[in-house]
């Protein structure tokens, strides 16, 4: 799995890199070739009108500067244009061997020649805050420009640690090495399509956050045995669909069956019953009140059950928050979701005892999260892996934060997230979609930190599967859920796929 990286993290790898006896000069090589090789593959038509390669004074540029010298050996016509020539190190030896070779260079106040593409290497991973003159002016007369713009490790003027934009160059594309930043997936739009190229660096620390890919998922996907029967392939219980509100039960019930879980029963309350009943024959049906005490047979289900779903729909009246707590003990495991992560915010104390007595994956949005983790908020929006582990540790769970990327943190390193998906999950019913898949994950008995990766990754790439039938404006939870048993086909066939590049991130649709 490729980390997802940190600048501090990138400079701790660097140095590893050469204390393993593989030089940042080498690397600087093979990563110049990798964005040659990208510029040629991926961008054919405008290459062919020439190159403008904006080199800064750091690693960066250097970079540059080998992927233009591999484009003149090539036969295309390339300039670059040099922001501030590198001090001595590798950069200049890559700028040095670039115009050795006869690569053109013009200056910032020079006239520039009319081309296709612009490849930006002016400022790299560790590049924080506006960039300051003369870097701002050069950004400014290349957006003017209006040609396709291929990033090397970011479009300049994007924070690759927090994903903040400070007038960026939004870029078509971007090649990057080794790993993910955490700037690529937070700031999608501006980073373009996302290649990850491999280049020579040793094994990243093992726990170091990882990025969710479909061959992974796939590897930990459970099979089903040619003599399965329903109970071996998971009984599970969602809580809640209540009356108004059973369109979410619904949902996360369709989407356990389209996961494969082999019993799925519902219990909401007694005016929404009949309804659900008529509405999903493969659902089992329970009324109650879902407040009080839970009676015996409830109990008796819960406790049978291989996993417990509580909160799509369920609703916040007085009561509610007793009903949860007194439900999850019963439970072997639980996902607790939606409503039912409101209701506790007042019992963290409570929730904490619980997971200490069974596997529980909490599966809050920001809005959520703040409102359960007001102590783990600090540095929410710039760094919410950290925000996520906070929470994980103060109640003993597994915590899967949603949004862009979705983070999923637990007792066990490393911290795993999924940067599937596009905009049209951004919609109410998602979140119970995203509930029944992890929940029939969990009672086919995965491991509640997996489940919610597995889960997370099977409904982004099931979201962007719909997004490409129905276009992301008007795709609806309906429609993921269709797209499910697509998206498992996906993850079978990425098992047998071969590839010579780490990773190929699209732009969301």
């Amino acid at each position: 799995m490729l980390p997802v990286l940190t600048p501090a993290q990138c400079r701790a790898w660097d140095e590893a890199a050469a204390a393993a006896g593989r030089p940042l000069r080498m690397l600087m090589e093979v990563a110049g070739r990798a964005v040659a090789r990208a510029v040629l593959d991926d961008h054919p038509h405008p290459v062919r009108h020439g190159v403008l390669v904006a080199c800064g004074p750091g690693n960066n540029g250097g970079d540059g500067w080998v992927a233009a010298r591999m484009l003149h050996l090539l036969g295309i016509a390339v300039t670059v244009l040099e922001a501030v020539p590198p001090g001595e190190g590798i950069a200049a030896d890559a700028r040095r061997a670039a115009l050795d070779d006869g690569v053109a260079r013009v200056g910032p106040d020079d006239p520039w020649p009319a081309v296709g593409l612009i490849v930006d290497a002016l400022l790299g991973t560790g590049a924080s805050g506006p960039p300051r003159s003369p870097i701002a002016a050069l950004l400014e007369r290349l957006a003017g420009l209006h040609r396709p713009v291929v990033a090397v490790d970011g479009p300049t003027g994007l924070d690759l640690a927090t994903g903040r934009n400070h007038g960026a160059l939004t870029a078509d594309a971007t090649v990057t090495f080794g790993g993910v930043r955490r700037g690529h997936l937070r700031a999608r739009d501006v980073v373009g399509d996302l290649t990850v190229a491999e280049i020579g660096f040793p094994a990243a620390p093992a726990e170091w956050p990882r990025l969710v890919e479909r061959r992974w998922a796939a590897r930990r996907l459970p099979a089903f045995s040619s003599d399965a029967h329903k109970g071996d392939r998971g009984r599970l219980v969602i809580v809640g669909g209540s009356a108004g509100m059973t369109g979410a039960a619904r949902l996360a019930a369709r989407a356990a069956f389209a996961t494969g879980a082999g019993l799925v029963h519902v219990v909401t309350s007694p005016d929404a019953a009949g309804d659900l009943t008529t509405a999903e024959p493969d659902v089992q049906v329970r009324a109650h009140a879902l407040a009080g005490d839970p009676d015996r047979d409830l109990v008796e289900l819960v406790a049978r059950a291989d996993a417990l779903v509580i909160g799509p729909g369920l609703g916040r009246e007085p009561g509610r928050g007793a009903f949860v707590r007194a439900l999850l003990s019963h439970a072997r495991m639980a996902v607790v979701d939606a409503d039912a992560l409101v209701v506790l915010a007042d019992a963290r104390d409570a929730l904490a005892e619980l997971g200490a007595g069974r596997p529980l994956l909490l599966t809050p949005h920001l809005v959520e999260f703040r409102h359960l983790f007001a102590a783990s908020c600090d540095g929410l929006e710039d760094d919410p892996w950290a925000a996520a582990q906070g929470a994980a540790d103060a109640v003993a769970a597994t915590v899967l934060l949603k949004g862009v990327p979705t983070i999923i943190a637990g007792r066990e390193s490393p911290q795993l997230t999924v940067a599937s998906g596009n905009p049209g999950l951004a919609s109410g019913g998602s979140g119970d979609v995203l509930s029944g898949i992890v929940g029939a994950l969990c009672a086919g008995g995965v491991d509640p930190r997996v489940a919610g990766a597995l889960g997370a990754q099977a409904l982004g790439d099931a979201a962007d599967l719909a997004a490409s039938r129905h276009g992301a404006r008007g795709m609806r939870p309906m429609d993921v859920i269709a797209a499910l048993a697509d998206a498992w086909v996906t993850w079978r066939d990425a098992e047998s796929q071969q590839r010579t590049i780490l990773l190929r991130l699209p732009r969301p649709a």
